[in-house]
């Protein structure tokens, strides 16, 4: 489009709308931020016109000083925040304010609920940025430039932050971006010149690059008079407001909780305060700074596998990219923060970050530094732990799979329920399992299930509980893999109850006898049952592993377990063909009263009930209800007559 183009009035994206609202309608008791947020994209901008100067030294045409202006005019009742960045197009401005382009927006906006409070926790796990205007602002207008273009294709873009913008080409002398923000009247305090200085200390004072505001007159000593006559014609004079120092580049003992804390919302856009934070500086063989956060809240899209994610990469304290992910694995995706390297070079890319063998010492010694915090998190704070694991328990159970050289020390983060106080809230670790363990007993035992009562609840369990044996209850739905890939804690291996042949151990002498006559007694109908269900059951055997329960149902040692099995089938994913075996309990009514049926018939329907019983409390489902139900029905009435 030509400069003289022509002024556009376009719709904002549906989400984005949804978004103002909320903005406009002051969901934020703290408005504040919004100059946190204003101030951060900016220095973001400077970031990247820093890192494409590398390359480009044209870009900084003749302005290579880079710096975020702040200016307020009480009478107009406007803040106006510019930076000389990189800038946008038109193409851009329409892209960034018009829309917002993050993955699973409609989701989240649909988890809102119209509780303040509540919906002020999700905004902030979702980062808000430029809309933060709209909290301040009932007018907001934006002039920007791309760096390298022409000054004539500056673009201007206004809302009232309703229903549509205005855009249209200008001519804009400098690179970069100016936000002018028309305060609404009942926030008239931010066009106060010390108000916003106190903000930007409090906020920004951590920002690499100086955040400039006019200098205050200085006032007319004792006896003198104020000179009231100034030259029109001398530029004001700007000094700095915050320290301009990269915060990461600063000794521990300098930084105080509140510096790290407002660091920490720049980086990750939160607007909650992070749970823990680790600052180290490496030297040696390699020299690099980390600054390394656990956040408080999940992101929004934490299960989004294509979510931007990884740490903010300096080189030599030069930006180089925001989300350089090679740096920790998948499974610490919500970990935020810097990491600023010597050694690496200025021209790095993603594409050789991943064949650089530093980037790979770096990625083990953070995965170690992140492990070693949660650890002594878990240690020293067990409030703060749990609240950990409430957020991000499930995204650390991917780590066995994925991090084999971690997989102890990941073991021994996780948090499980178990039989040793029945609890829905996973707050046991192994290592109090371990230490709970019977004498003799080699094996840590669990059990899997569909939800939490259908664990606790479990067939499988009765033996165990008769024994005082401890089992871990595990119901969501990446347990079965993680049971998988753990295979084993302080080398004691894990056993499925639902798996196999019951083994608890050496058994007495009492005991072997005791389980051979069982199956001596049940031979005759064990046979019975194999006829009934043999295109059903891949075996029928009597157990000693029940003591209330007619009967359950096990996998083989080497076959599919059924939770695994039923999400493999959900997914629509082939699964191998395998039939559980049917355990049954002898000294069971039911089955003393099915083992006394003549009628083959009723037998075969006896058999049947027992098979469906036995499946349906372990939380599958039934292949065909229906006949369930008539079978059921059919006893009950032969049973009444």
């Amino acid at each position: 489009m030509t400069a003289d183009a022509q002024k556009e009035t376009l719709g904002f994206q549906t989400e984005a709308k949804q978004l103002l609202h909320l903005m406009i309608h002051s969901l934020y008791s703290n408005q504040e931020v919004f100059l946190r947020e204003l101030i951060s994209n900016a220095s973001d901008a400077i970031d990247k016109l820093r890192f494409a100067s590398l390359s480009e030294e044209d870009l900084l045409e003749s302005d290579p000083d880079l710096a975020i202006r702040v200016e307020v005019d009480k009478e107009a009742g406007t803040v106006t925040i510019s930076d000389n960045g990189i800038g946008m197009n038109r193409e851009e401005v329409i892209e960034h304010l018009g829309t917002i382009a993050k993955s699973g927006t409609a989701e989240f906006l649909q988890n809102l609920t119209g509780d303040q409070q509540k919906d002020s926790q999700l905004i902030g796990q979702f980062g808000v940025g430029f809309y933060s205007a709209f909290i301040v602002a009932d007018k907001v207008e934006v002039l920007s430039r791309r760096a390298g273009d022409a000054m004539e294709t500056g673009v201007h873009w206004e809302s009232m932050g309703e229903a549509e913008f205005s855009i249209e080409n200008v001519e804009k002398a400098g690179r970069g971006t100016t936000i002018i923000l028309h305060l609404k009247s009942d926030c008239q305090d931010f066009a106060d010149d010390w108000r916003v200085r106190s903000v930007i200390k409090k906020y920004s004072d951590h920002i690499s690059v100086p955040v400039l505001m006019e200098k205050a007159p200085v006032p007319a000593a004792e006896g003198e008079e104020e000179d009231k006559e100034k030259p029109e014609d001398v530029a004001p004079e700007f000094e700095a407001v915050n320290q301009a120092t990269a915060l990461w580049t600063r000794s521990r003992s300098e930084v105080s909780d509140e510096e790290y804390r407002e660091f920490y919302k720049h980086v990750s856009h939160d607007f909650e305060d992070p749970l823990k934070w680790s600052h180290n500086k490496v030297e040696g063989k390699l020299e690099y700074t980390s600054l390394l956060y656990i956040p408080r809240r999940a992101p929004f899209d934490l299960w989004n596998r294509e979510m931007a994610r990884g740490l903010k990469l300096y080189v030599q304290r030069t930006f180089i990219m925001d989300d350089a992910e090679q740096f920790l694995p998948l499974y610490l995706r919500f970990v935020k923060g810097v990491v600023d390297s010597n050694d690496l070079s200025l021209n790095v890319s993603r594409e050789i970050l991943q064949q650089d063998p530093q980037v790979d010492s770096m990625r083990s010694a953070l995965t170690k530094r992140v492990l070693d915090m949660l650890a002594k998190m878990a240690k020293s704070d067990s409030e703060d732990y749990a609240e950990f694991w409430k957020e991000f328990g499930q995204v650390l159970k991917e780590g066995p799979a994925e991090d084999f050289s971690n997989k102890e020390k990941i073991a021994g983060l996780l948090r499980f329920s178990t039989s040793h106080n029945d609890s829905e809230v996973q707050d046991q670790s192994l290592e109090d399992y371990v230490s709970r363990m019977q004498e003799g007993q080699e094996k840590i035992f669990y059990v899997v299930a569909e939800n939490f009562n259908t664990a606790k609840s479990s067939p499988h369990l009765e033996v165990f509980r008769k024994k005082g044996i401890e089992v871990l209850l595990l119901s969501e739905r990446i347990d079965d893999w993680l049971m998988n890939h753990l295979m084993e804690f302080e080398g004691k291996q894990f056993q499925d109850v639902a798996r196999g042949e019951l083994d608890l151990g050496e058994q007495s002498e009492e005991d072997k006898q005791a389980q051979e006559q069982l199956e001596k007694d049940s031979e005759g109908l064990v046979e019975r049952l194999k006829g009934a269900l043999e295109e059903r059951v891949e075996a029928v055997r009597a157990t000693s592993r029940l003591t209330d329960s007619p009967a359950c149902l096990v996998v083989g040692d080497h076959d599919m377990g059924a939770q695994m099995r039923r999400i493999m089938e959900a997914a629509g994913q082939a699964v191998p063909d395998s039939k559980p075996i049917l355990e049954i309990n002898p000294g069971h009514p039911l089955v003393a009263r099915m083992d006394a049926e003549t009628d083959e018939e009723r037998f075969a329907d006896l058999a049947s009930i027992i098979f469906d019983q036995a499946n349906l409390a372990e939380g599958g489902q039934l292949e065909d209800p229906a006949a369930y139900v008539g079978r059921l029905n059919k006893l009950l009435i032969e049973l009444s007559n």
